[in-house]
């Protein structure tokens, strides 16, 4: 094989828990170099530029001493992202009004998107949703999101918000006690959600070694092991998820539902409770048996789809031709 004639792109998924890297082939979709650190967004956007920036650098100097020709740098974050590329919401990583796509352009081309929408990008040139003319992906992990997919092309509304559906609080009150209730999708069925509910009745013990199950990991594995709490959190935090995508395809009318991200691709408990709940909640008969699958690409969806963005927004938003 020739390498001076391979294309490739940086692709990086920036989530709220790590940065996964890589050196994606075109039109391949392979990933033939990776590398994953920490986020730590608690440092501030900052600190977590000038680490996205640097592991930038390290895969493009990588791809060039392997002859490989890179077309861009694509990232995909774990915020709102309007239609320019500009970061518009700082819920976990404080890059609203952070110049994030001009700062990575000055390393290659660039491109910043949402990450579920570059997760659904590659679903819908690499995985599930592939052949698909409409289809829904969720991602689920340390947040939850959502990207209505049309005859290849992620919908990102008229501002680029066109991904949120669990962070909003259905209000309502309490028909035993009055009391007035704000539940939130994400702070009930995410990863760091599950891991919070856990630990609130299971706290540290008094010497100090934290319990494996104070962590998301930890509650499946207690789950999976048949521990009562555990189940119940896991399998009503999969119910409340399956809830919410039902909203989804009442409203959207999808021929399928991808689902991805760290807990999406999980199986096992949470899994079956989300998939019950889902089809329980579609309203129209003629759609409740619709198909509800993992991402084709598991993990990688996002990060896949981030390199894939910049083909993808490079040929104005069209791949027809891009992967002759």
């Amino acid at each position: 094989m020739n390498n001076k004639r391979l294309r490739a792109a940086v692709g990086l998924d920036i989530g709220g828990t790590k940065i996964a890297a890589g050196v994606v082939l075109w039109p391949s979709g392979k990933i033939v170099h990776r590398a994953v650190i920490p986020t730590r967004p608690a440092r501030g956007g900052q600190a977590v530029l000038k680490d996205t920036m640097n592991i930038a650098v390290t895969l493009l100097d990588w791809a060039k001493s392997h002859d490989i020709q890179v077309a861009g740098i694509g990232a995909g974050v774990a915020e709102l992202v309007d239609c320019d590329g500009n970061v518009t919401s700082d819920q976990t990583i404080r890059w609203r009004r952070t110049p994030v796509q001009r700062e990575l352009s000055g390393i290659a081309p660039a491109h910043v998107e949402s990450d579920v929408r570059a997760g659904a990008l590659a679903e819908a040139i690499f995985g599930a949703g592939k052949g698909s003319r409409i289809f829904v992906y969720v991602t689920v992990g340390t947040g939850i999101s959502y990207c209505l997919v049309q005859d290849g092309h992620p919908y990102r509304g008229a501002n680029g918000n066109a991904i949120a559906f669990a962070s909003s609080p259905l209000s309502t009150t309490c028909e035993h006690c009055g009391a007035r209730l704000r539940p939130i999708l994400e702070e009930f069925a995410s990863g760091p959600a599950i891991a919070r509910r856990y630990a609130r009745d299971h706290p540290i013990p008094e010497n100090g070694q934290p319990d494996e199950a104070v962590c998301t990991e930890g509650v499946f594995r207690r789950a999976k092991r048949r521990e009562r709490a555990a189940m119940e959190i896991v399998a009503s935090a999969g119910e409340a998820l399956g809830v919410g995508t039902a909203f989804l395809v009442n409203v959207l009318d999808p021929e399928r539902v991808v689902v991805g991200g760290g807990l999406g691709v999980a199986g096992g408990l949470y899994w079956k409770a989300f998939r019950r709940a889902c089809r329980e909640h579609i309203f129209a008969n003629n759609a409740r048996a619709l198909p509800i699958v993992r991402a084709g690409l598991g993990v990688d969806a996002g990060l896949v789809g981030a390199a894939a963005t910049v083909f993808y927004k490079g040929s104005g938003g069209s791949l027809k031709g891009q992967r002759e």
